[in-house]
């Protein structure tokens, strides 16, 4: 069993030197992003120092992968993603995003009888998508109506709210991401 253990422990500097040429971080930014000296995660990535939770916590957050991931664990159980639903103001969220900060994706179903605005204002970016229903949008003084293929992005920080017309239950895409956060749009129709 050690030496399992220490096999696992000695793959986790190579790959953090993968995931983040990968990503094309220089071991600077990454210093800064983590609050880890570059000479530290210089050794941890040469294995020269020996990983801890400590440091792999940051570093897995600044990577926006699961710590799994960074320790190569194995598999354990039933492999199927399973996602939690959440019950909130009447609506149901499941969240689609298994990683943790940065742009976070949820399948929201509001049901018809969320038809009272209550404005909200917070940190953030959102993009909505209309899969179903129809979907009452109130950004400040703008009061709008998406239909199924319909989409809208705003800033958060607009007081904001979305419902039901009142017609029936809507379903919807939702993206939520920082404030510096925007969509990349690479290929668009002519």
């Amino acid at each position: 069993m050690a030496n399992d253990d220490a096999a696992v422990l000695a793959a986790v500097g190579p790959r953090l030197r993968d995931l983040r040429k990968r990503r094309g971080i220089t071991l600077a930014r990454l210093a800064e992003s983590t609050g880890i000296s570059v000479s530290t995660l210089s050794r941890l990535e040469s294995g020269e120092r020996r990983p801890n939770l400590e440091l792999l916590l940051p570093l897995a957050r600044a990577h926006r992968v699961p710590l799994d991931e960074l320790v190569g664990a194995p598999p354990v159980g039933d492999p199927r993603v399973r996602l939690k639903p959440i019950k909130r103001a009447g609506a149901t969220i499941v969240p689609l995003t298994q990683h943790p900060g940065g742009l976070q994706a949820f399948k929201m179903v509001i049901p018809r009888t969320r038809r009272v605005p209550d404005l909200r204002t917070h940190e953030g970016y959102e993009w909505v998508y209309v899969l179903s229903g129809r979907l009452r949008l109130v950004l400040a003084e703008r009061d709008l109506v998406l239909k199924p293929g319909e989409a809208a992005e705003f800033d958060t920080r607009l007081p904001h709210w979305f419902g039901s017309t009142g017609e029936e239950a809507v379903e919807l895409l939702s993206l939520f991401g920082p404030q510096s956060e925007r969509v990349h749009v690479r290929a668009k129709p002519r």
